[in-house]
């Protein structure tokens, strides 16, 4: 069973690699063998991250997800045998404004980022590696299932929108030899939900305190997760242990969605 988890021989792409659950995922690919490739707009967040992994053969790609041609120049970077075999889709923002006030270019970018770039990267994966399939995990967020925090509209649907692709792709392209599934983090502590945190304190917002005590008061666990629970189930989804696992959409958060 411990071979199954292994991932010698196998490279692996991972998205939003430069910190939090990306830099936690790379940490567990890179602890079973595995060769990475992992992507991030900041180049000192990833420069950060290949510190704390052992291995010797990973790379680096600065690129900025939020345009479709950067997607497009990253994957012609790969010859047909470089390509990854498994790729990781949990670059993201979680951006906050009020529904009123999302003109077009802040909808843009929420979408672009969250969920376009989910899109191309998914085609271009199932387009460059063709007959010989491959593992996608993508990841989405509670707030696509159950709307928790306000301000978050852009989001949600961001995050409803993965869900959708994730499922619809395992339908296509399951018989084609391509995995699918999606994790669906919530009360993750990662420097993004501790600056909200930050934030709450020192603006003495009591609205955002009192929907953190409220979220809290819905963890069946009573505790937030760590960025390395996420990447334990994406490990899993990505490992042989997981080859009956098609379209599935697995939360890590607790039990908030069943509280």
């Amino acid at each position: 069973m411990i071979d199954q988890l292994l991932f010698t021989g196998k490279k692996v792409m991972v998205t939003g690699a430069g910190s939090g659950i990306g830099r936690a995922i790379c940490a567990r690919f890179d602890e079973a063998g595995a060769r990475l490739v992992m992507v991030d707009s900041d180049s000192r967040g990833l420069d950060a991250t290949l510190a704390t992994l052992t291995g010797t053969e990973h790379e680096l790609q600065v690129v900025d997800l939020e345009h479709k041609l950067n997607i497009d120049t990253l994957w012609r970077h790969f010859e047909r045998d470089e390509l990854p075999d498994v790729l990781v889709n949990n670059a993201g923002i979680y951006p906050m404004r009020d529904f009123l006030e999302v003109d077009e270019a802040y909808l843009r970018r929420t979408l672009d980022i969250n969920l376009n770039a989910t899109f191309w990267m998914c085609q271009r994966f199932i387009e460059r590696r063709g007959s010989r399939g491959g593992v996608i995990v993508n990841t989405s967020s509670v707030e696509a299932i159950l709307p928790f925090k306000e301000d978050m509209v852009h989001y949600s649907i961001s995050k409803a929108g993965v869900l959708a692709l994730t499922r619809s792709l395992a339908r296509d392209y399951g018989s084609k030899g391509f995995r699918t599934n999606v994790v669906i983090p919530g009360a993750i502590t990662t420097p993004g939900t501790q600056a909200l945190v930050r934030n709450a304190v020192l603006r003495l917002s009591f609205k955002l305190a009192q929907t953190g005590y409220a979220f809290q008061q819905r963890l069946a666990n009573r505790r937030w997760g760590y960025p390395d629970d996420v990447a334990k189930v994406v490990l899993f989804l990505s490992s042989d242990l997981a080859s009956y696992v098609q379209g599935a959409a697995i939360p890590v958060d607790g039990g908030f969605l069943s509280s």
